[in-house]
């Protein structure tokens, strides 16, 4: 188990450092920030002196190696627009996204797991059919026209739940939380739910599939065969095995949900990362882009590695074939 850990850290220090080449070269290699920060009634000394102070005067591979040795010491910039620690602005707006793809999530797994799980045992009845039609929607239909449905229905003409903004929050651990008080869950709702459409058809089809491909191994045949109860049998030997593959997407759509959720966080002007993205984009705040990027790339590293270290511990083959 420790040499699958030591091999999987080293993979994931080479691609922080490729990705952060990457990430970089890509940002400040488009645009001119001075052109929208500065007046255009700025002379040319002003403008020298505003390139000067942002550092865009040194060659770009001299910017990267400044970036790189400030990002060993944990500073990802300053802000072009605010004047702070670009990773502070990202860290403010973290616990906001976080919980929203935390939401996500857990209602995807909440109403995909069982659905898929009766699509596969019953994949003749009615019901099955409608949930895999159902699932066709859920990829198809765009999130922002769902969004605006969603307050347009619940928010607009019942008024149960509140339109936009995070609600109410508390403090916990230094950060502001919103699923901690009822105010803060009722305005989670219609986006968590709106995040999730995508993950929870994803879902239906990994479990159905799973179901079906389970069902035909020997292994639980020779359970049905022992006289094992149905319910046994598809939890014990069935549901176990099946976990794997969803776990595994699941883990890696985790990171997918927090980098895109800048659509959800856009209709329900939920103040996560995302929204501050737009904003930085919109004024060409290089700092803050990278410092998300990064951000979004260490999330899908660490996401990985999680995922990784589950999928060894459900399948124990994983480490016999890494020691190999």
């Amino acid at each position: 188990m420790t040499v699958f850990l030591l091999r999987r850290l080293i993979q994931a220090a080479g691609v922080v450092l490729a990705m952060s080449l990457l990430v970089f070269l890509g940002v400040y290699a488009i645009g001119d920030p001075v052109e929208i920060l500065i007046s255009p009634e700025a002379d040319q000394i002003e403008r020298e002196r505003a390139v000067k102070a942002l550092g865009l005067d040194l060659p770009l591979w001299q910017q990267y190696l400044v970036f790189l040795g400030r990002a060993l010491q944990g500073d990802l910039g300053r802000s072009f627009v605010f004047n702070e620690p670009a990773l502070q602005l990202i860290l403010q707006r973290m616990p906001a996204t976080l919980e929203l793809a935390f939401g996500a999530t857990f209602v995807a797994l909440l109403i995909g797991l069982p659905l898929g799980l009766y699509a596969g045992l019953r994949p003749k009845s009615p019901l099955s059919k409608g949930i895999l039609a159902g699932s066709i929607l859920g990829f198809s239909l765009p999130t922002f026209w769902v969004g605006l449905m969603l307050i347009m229905v619940f928010a607009v003409q019942l008024g149960w739940l509140p339109s936009t903004g995070r609600g109410e929050t508390v403090e916990v651990l230094g950060m502001r939380w919103s699923f901690l008080t009822r105010d803060g869950l009722a305005h989670m709702v219609m986006p968590a739910l709106n995040l999730s459409l995508f993950k929870i058809s994803l879902v239906i089809r990994l479990t159905r599939a799973g179901v079906r491909e389970t069902m035909l191994m020997d292994y639980v045949k020779f359970a049905r065969a022992k006289g094992l109860s149905p319910s046994r049998v598809t939890f014990v030997h069935v549901f176990k095995n099946i976990l794997i593959p969803v776990v595994t997407v699941v883990g890696l759509e985790f990171g997918g949900t927090i980098a895109f959720s800048v659509v959800t966080e856009s209709v329900f002007a939920w103040p996560g990362m995302g929204k501050l993205i737009i904003d930085s984009i919109n004024v060409l705040d290089r700092p803050v882009m990278v410092a998300y990027l990064m951000i979004i790339v260490l999330l899908f590293i660490t996401i990985n590695l999680v995922v990784d270290i589950t999928y060894s511990v459900l399948d124990p083959r994983v480490r016999l074939e890494g020691k190999s």
